[in-house]
């Protein structure tokens, strides 16, 4: 059977219809957990639990080098001379002394390591539309609780060490849910009406290039020996050439239907980033609103590890208040009907991994992750799907600058402009709220524009770029002579502006960064390649820090790692520049097409 260059079969897919109803609830339980766990990153993994680690860690410590002098001295102790400034805290870990501050970084590590295992591990079950939503409650469900479970353990405990466990499993439970949650975008894409209705032009199109009464009449056919048939005799003297009006409508079909193949694209990347960027917004909306409410207690309580657990306690409760709406919205098994002609009936693929419900095991879909990963790093594998691997290799670079400038503005603005952690705290609220006007404004940009995702993209790295760059005007005589008293990063008020034109860069980033890679999925195994897209996430995420801690040790000055940071992000331009957004495209079809028994 003849299969079109849109990837259909005609006459295998029946006309694609809008289920308003259904599209609708479907989108607003994916909205509903965007608004609930994205509060958990911006309220505890980003401010509040790091802090809330070392202070643990604090409170059960000792000051070198004797060991013997509490971190945090009973408040009737009288003030030791010894002070915080003087000497290292460090805390005692088995027969192990680690230093507080490291106490985080090893369970931010530990996490980060153990989260890469789990997304490779529920690759395959996520892909599996029946079992997707299940997933992402179950590790919903294990990421709230833990964080829930903060308040349940005060750093005087004895088993005050609960709390690395539980920030482990609250970080794992956000990274695997969220690889659960990105893989319905490409479902609920195919679901909006404006691609639903491309999509049927495009099957009508389909069917009618195949269709008899739409064909003109066949020229006469000829035995190998050149005798005519009986057919043919009938037709002995019809020219053997169509006539030109024959060909001109085969050309205006052609032309019709790469014009409206063209046209489906077009509106399946808008639609695909549009949902992407609403969801990063709203996100971004919740994150605010929790901080704002968590600062409270915090300032009451003079920033306490008891307020701090609370702040952490809090979001885990809006996490799993706000996840109740999409356990019921979200489509599961009841709503996955048995896939027709690999389609599932919500707008999912059917893997060949799972071709019906009574073969599907759970342990039997681990193992295949596990093999399915290997054979995806298979250089075969890659040639298959090149525009793919090039992204994530610009992913792979930006996503590491994008998180470093963040944590090295913060280090910045706290070491060399001295501003104290109210400051930081305002900061970490600036950020977020200018990310969602961002992830707002820039797709009607695009809309009124006309770019594609790809140029949003490289504007946005671009603008990123002026960030560092603009740190790097600190080395001029200018200003470090004091002759002019704004610019070059020198002051705090710098730091506001700077943290506004951050985040309406980096909300609108994160929306079009994993909308384009969307693009470029197979279909069926959403969930396993946003695996690939998260693990490339976190194994870089320890190349810029290690890169800008060498470079202030080194030098003493923090300044210099401004410029890595530039060169590091404009390394990924060419990179993301050499994707071929079409062929990618095509070859993620082929190779889904390729898979299907």
């Amino acid at each position: 059977m003849a299969v079109h260059d849109d990837g259909l079969e005609p006459g295998s897919e029946s006309l694609p219809r809008y289920d308003k109803q259904k599209y609708h609830r479907h989108l607003r339980g994916w909205f509903s957990y965007a608004f609930a766990s994205e509060v958990f990153v911006i309220v505890s993994l980003t401010l509040f639990l790091p802090i809330c680690l070392e202070q643990f860690a604090r409170d059960n410590g000792y000051l070198l080098p004797e060991k013997t002098q509490p971190c945090v001295p009973p408040p009737t102790a009288p003030t030791s001379s010894q002070t915080e400034e003087d000497a290292r805290c460090v805390v005692k870990l088995g027969w192990l002394w680690i230093d507080s501050a490291s106490f985080s970084l090893y369970v931010y590590s530990a996490s980060v390591a153990l989260q890469a295992l789990t997304v490779i591990s529920m690759g395959g079950i996520a892909d599996h539309p029946p079992h997707r939503k299940k997933l992402l409650l179950a590790f919903a469900a294990l990421g709230s609780v833990s964080a829930i479970l903060f308040l349940a353990v005060a750093s005087s405990s004895p088993a005050w060490a609960l709390v690395a466990p539980l920030a482990i499993c609250a970080n794992v439970g956000f990274g695997a849910s969220i690889v659960a949650l990105n893989a319905y975008i490409p479902t609920l894409t195919q679901g909006a009406q404006e691609v639903v209705e491309a999509r049927a032009r495009l099957v009508r199109l389909a069917r009618g290039a195949d269709s008899p009464a739409s064909a003109s009449p066949p020229p006469p056919r000829h035995s190998r020996d050149g005798s005519q048939g009986a057919a043919g005799a009938e037709d002995a003297h019809a020219p053997l050439l169509p006539h030109a009006s024959d060909s001109d409508e085969e050309e205006g079909a052609h032309e019709e239907a790469h014009a409206a193949r063209a046209e489906h694209d077009a509106v399946l990347s808008r639609t695909t980033s549009r949902i992407s960027s609403q969801g990063i917004a709203l996100g971004y909306a919740a994150g605010i609103v929790m901080l704002l409410l968590a600062l409270v207690p915090v300032r009451a309580m003079k920033g306490s590890t008891d307020a701090l657990r609370l702040a952490i306690g809090l979001s885990g409760i809006w996490w799993a208040l706000f996840s109740l709406p999409a356990a019921a919205w979200l489509p599961g098994a009841s709503s996955a009907s048995p896939p027709v002609n690999g389609l599932y009936d919500d707008g999912g693929v059917q893997s060949q991994d799972a071709t019906s419900q009574d073969k599907w095991s759970m342990i039997r879909e681990i193992g295949r992750a596990w093999q399915r990963l290997g054979q995806m790093l298979r250089w075969r594998e890659i040639k298959k799907l090149r525009n793919t691997f090039v992204y994530l290799a610009a992913w792979f670079l930006l996503s590491d600058g994008f998180t470093t400038i963040t944590s090295t503005a913060l280090l910045f603005g706290k070491t060399t402009l001295h501003m104290p952690p109210s400051s930081l705290i305002l900061i970490g609220a600036l950020t977020p709220t200018a990310g969602i006007l961002g992830s707002l404004v820039w797709p009607m940009v695009q809309r009124r524009a006309g770019w594609s995702n790809l140029r949003v993209l490289v504007v946005l790295v671009a603008m990123a770029s002026a960030i560092p760059a603009y740190g790097c005007l600190g080395f001029l005589p200018v200003f470090q002579k004091g002759s002019v008293k704004f610019g070059g990063l020198t002051t705090p008020a710098e730091m506001y502006v700077l943290a506004v034109y951050f985040g309406s860069v980096y909300g609108a980033f994160q929306g079009y960064a994993r909308a384009f890679y969307a693009e470029f999925i197979p279909p069926g195994e959403e969930a396993r390649w946003y695996a690939l897209f998260s693990i490339t996430d976190k194994s870089s995420s320890f190349v810029g820090p290690l890169v800008v801690g060498v470079i202030a040790d080194t030098t003493g000055n923090i300044r210099y790692a401004f410029f890595f940071l530039v060169l590091m992000i404009w390394a990924a331009v060419p990179v993301l520049m050499s994707v071929d957004v079409e062929r990618g495209r095509d070859d993620a079809r082929r190779y889904t097409a390729s898979r299907r028994p």
